[in-house]
């Protein structure tokens, strides 16, 4: 169950906040690790980001698609990760497509990213050969 991680994205959780709430508590419990999914970008609330069991935040790649142009995103982005940092949240930032949204994210503090920039979506076999083809460079994902 640890290695599991279910996405909720936000406006699903604004649907059914209490048993959302409830069913989340008792997955976590579980061992499951839980993230918000699209972070900004439905009815965010930030009393949820108190009330939720989560393990991480995802910005929605509405944001970094604009960057590093838009120094409204960057400022959204960077507001985003100081309260996940203030709370114990890890970040994950959604829809990196170039190499200069990928450094300005890191030089953020953005500690996980995907998008187009680290590779295209694959079929389970294509993985499978992937996984086998990196051996030992495999190094086990931050808890």
């Amino acid at each position: 169950a640890d290695q599991l991680v279910l996405e909720v994205t936000e406006s699903e959780l604004a649907a059914e906040s209490q048993t959302a709430i409830t069913n989340l508590h008792t997955l976590r419990d579980r061992g499951v690790r839980i993230a918000i999914d699209d972070f900004g970008t439905g009815y965010s609330s930030l009393s949820y980001l108190g009330r939720l069991p989560l393990d991480k935040i995802k910005i929605d790649q509405s944001f970094v698609k604009t960057l590093p142009a838009s120094a409204e995103a960057g400022a959204i982005i960077r507001a985003v990760m100081t309260l996940a940092d203030t709370l114990d949240k890890i970040v994950v930032a959604e829809g990196i497509e170039t190499a200069d949204q990928a450094w300005m994210l890191r030089m953020m503090g953005c500690q996980v990213g995907q998008g187009y920039h680290y590779g295209r979506p694959r079929t389970g076999a294509e993985m499978v050969a992937w996984f086998q083809n990196r051996g030992t460079e495999l190094r086990p994902m931050r808890a």
